[in-house]
């Protein structure tokens, strides 16, 4: 994950929930503690968070339906699902991936 991406993904999970992220709110995303120093982001919105972070970010990511679901927690599109609950499916799950969202945000 590259710096503009992580800027772009801070808006577009933002834009999922509601509500803009600041960098110490993606600061808390990543993991780092209530006191996050968000310089740490505003660093990596340059050149690029570590690969740890880049993988927790890229599920939270699921939260906006500009990133795709990844494959891993893709049990939507298997043959005992029908077509036509799959689009429900989806979005219920991207709606989970919003609360997680607000919740590691307090």
């Amino acid at each position: 994950m590259t710096g503009h991406e992580l800027k772009r993904l801070r808006q577009d999970i933002g834009d999922a929930i509601g509500r803009p992220l600041s960098a110490a709110d993606m600061a808390r995303l990543c993991g780092f503690g209530p006191d996050a120093d968000a310089n740490i982001i505003r660093r990596w919105e340059v050149t690029g968070p570590s690969k740890p972070v880049a993988e927790q970010l890229r599920i939270l990511a699921m939260a906006s339906d500009r990133h795709p679901i990844l494959e891993n927690f893709n049990i939507f599109d298997r043959h005992d699902v029908a077509e036509s609950e799959r689009p429900a499916r989806r979005e219920a799950f991207r709606e989970q991936m919003r609360d997680e969202v607000r919740r590691r945000l307090g």
